[in-house]
């Protein structure tokens, strides 16, 4: 066709052009809304409540008797005889370890020959006292060796009667630390002994110094024994120590537990939680509004002004109470959290509040 032939038809071709831009035109902007719909993230909320608890505080120990012994000699030696084993319950009284007495009773005859002497001696400036052949100062010379020397036969003999050990309660045998024919220094451990009293049961745990400040005797506490999973018993603050151990640097702690007619003996491991009369002021979000969260850190997402845009915002976490999370920090001023729809949201969402 003939350049001349198409002219009759150029307007026709204009209309259909810009008809067909217009359609372009319509369907990209559908397209850029349909988008726009489809980023949009629904999200609901949840009002930040504040409740007053008391924190609780965890602690596991082992369960003992409250009289406890740690049995020694007084004075150093070879060990003769050791009369009872771990395991085996003793009474009051009962003669446990005896010490070798060679040398003790060597110790104890020469204190008893020097008391002898230094009354001879006394007894001699006595008389030549009396007939003015010695002084005054030598008589009361004689006089000061006599009483040190009665004194001495007096610690000899004491000493002799504590080269033995008796239990000191009824109780059980936990551990026995040496063996016959050792040596043993004065006062080093050779038994330790357990009560064995059934209403004498208690737990030694221990905590931190802030944990330790927030507790008083007679608090109440709740104790699981692994011997017993499916039993809680309960139990009661008797002693706060008023110095950290100088090793682990706690604080221990003496629970007086009730054993509520169970068997129970020394050395059972046992978790206590404790309830402080000490309350505290948290705030409460429901466990879905947290996000990423890390032992005690964690975040929550917040809605900014605008009701269409949102924060991460950084909590500190307190401890879970049901399906609550009580949080020590980090929402000040913030009255709603976002919950369902949080975890699909970053900082560049843009939200839609049912």
């Amino acid at each position: 066709m003939k350049p001349t032939q198409l002219l009759p038809y150029l307007p026709l071709f204009a209309l259909l052009w810009a008809c067909g831009g217009k359609a372009t035109t319509s369907e990209t902007a559908a397209a850029d809304t349909t988008q726009t719909e489809a980023s949009v993230v629904p999200v609901r909320l949840a009002a930040v409540e504040s409740v007053e608890r008391a924190e609780p505080i965890v602690a596991s120990g082992l369960v003992s008797s409250s009289e406890e012994a740690r049995l020694s000699f007084k004075v150093g030696g070879i060990i003769n005889k050791l009369y009872v084993n771990e395991g085996q319950s003793v009474r009051k009284g009962q003669l446990l370890a005896t010490l070798n007495l060679t040398e003790i009773d060597a110790q104890v005859a020469s204190a008893q020959l020097a008391q002898e002497k230094s009354e001879r001696d006394l007894g001699r400036v006595k008389k030549l006292f009396a007939d003015t052949a010695a002084t005054l100062e030598q008589l009361q010379n004689a006089t000061t060796g006599s009483n040190v020397a009665k004194q001495n036969l007096t610690i000899a003999q004491f000493n002799r009667g504590y080269a033995q050990i008796r239990a000191s309660v009824d109780g059980t045998v936990t551990r026995k630390l040496t063996n016959e024919g050792e040596f043993v220094g004065p006062g080093a451990p050779v038994y330790l002994i357990s009560g064995n009293h059934r209403s004498d049961w208690v737990v030694r745990v221990g905590i931190s110094d802030k944990d330790w400040a927030r507790l008083k005797l007679g608090d109440r506490a709740s104790i699981r024994l692994d011997a017993y999973p499916d039993r809680a018993f309960s139990g009661t603050v008797r002693e706060l120590a008023q110095a950290a151990d100088p090793v682990n640097k706690l604080y221990e702690i003496e629970i007086r537990i009730d054993p509520s007619g169970v068997k129970l003996a020394p050395g059972l491991f046992a978790k206590a939680t404790l309830t402080p009369a000490q309350r505290r002021t948290y705030t409460t979000v429901p466990i879905e509004a947290i996000v990423e969260g890390n032992g005690k850190e964690g975040f929550v997402y917040v809605l900014e002004p605008d009701r269409r845009h949102v924060r991460k915002q950084p909590v500190q976490i307190g401890y879970i109470s049901g399906e609550k999370v009580l949080l020590t920090g980090g929402l000040s001023a913030v009255s709603q959290v976002i919950t369902s729809g949080s975890a699909y949201l970053t900082e560049a969402s843009v939200v839609a509040v049912n």
